[in-house]
C-alpha cells in the first residue's frame, strides 16, 4: 500500500522466494510469512485501519505467522510509541521513538555486526529512523548502535530501525527466510 516493498520484493526474488504483496485483507490468506516495510508510519497506520488490515494481522501475529517490520514496520508492530497515544498492531514488548535520528536530512549509513543473524558486519542504511527506547522481557535485543536498540525479535516477530532492502547484503532477508521455515516446521 506505501512503503519499500519494491526493494525487500527485489531482495526476495533475488533469492529465489515467490513473492505476493498484500493490498486486501484476503491477501494475507495462505501467506507463509509478513515483511511490513518502511515508509510513513502514521500514513501506513491509517491505512491498516481503513483497509481492515489491522485485526486480521493482530490475530496473525499473535498465531504465530512470521512478520518483520523495517523502520516504521517496526513502529507498526510496537506496543509503545514513546510521546504518543497511538498503536497500530502492538504485537512486540517494545517502545518506540519515531524520527529518533532526526528527518531525512540526517539520514546516515554504518557497519555493524550482529551476531545473531551473522559474524561479519552489515551495511546499515537509516532514513527518518526509529529505536526501540525500551524492550520488555519478551523482546530479545539483536543489535544496538551507540546504545540504543535497533533490532529485536520476539518469537516470530522481527524489527529493525534501519533497511536491509536498500542495501545489496541479503543476510538479513535469509535470516528472516529460517524465521518462516522454522515456523512451517
Amino acid at each position: 500500500m506505501q512503503g519499500a516493498f519494491r526493494e525487500h520484493r527485489a531482495a526476495l526474488e533475488r533469492l529465489g522466494v515467490p513473492v505476493r504483496a498484500v493490498r486486501l485483507p484476503a491477501d494475507l490468506n495462505g501467506l507463509s510469512g509478513l515483511i511490513i516495510p518502511g515508509g510513513e508510519s502514521t500514513a501506513m497506520g491509517r491505512l491498516l485501519r481503513e483497509f481492515g488490515h489491522q485485526e486480521p494481522l493482530c490475530r496473525l501475529g499473535k498465531e504465530g505467522l512470521p512478520m518483520w517490520g523495517t523502520c516504521a514496520g517496526m513502529i507498526l508492530l510496537a506496543e509503545r510509541i514513546v510521546g504518543e497515544d497511538t498503536v497500530h498492531l502492538g504485537l512486540m514488548d517494545i517502545a518506540v521513538r519515531r524520527n529518533a535520528y532526526g528527518g531525512q536530512l540526517d539520514s546516515f549509513r554504518t557497519e555493524l555486526t550482529i551476531p545473531a543473524v551473522s559474524p561479519a558486519p552489515f551495511p546499515l542504511v537509516f532514513i527518518r529512523a526509529p529505536y526501540v527506547e525500551e524492550a520488555g522481557p519478551q523482546a530479545c535485543v539483536l543489535a544496538m548502535l551507540n546504545g540504543k536498540i535497533v533490532a529485536v525479535q520476539q518469537r516470530n516477530l522481527l524489527a529493525t530501525a534501519f533497511h536491509p532492502e536498500l542495501t545489496d547484503d541479503l543476510r538479513f532477508h535469509r535470516y528472516f527466510l529460517h524465521a518462516i521455515e522454522r515456523y512451517h516446521h
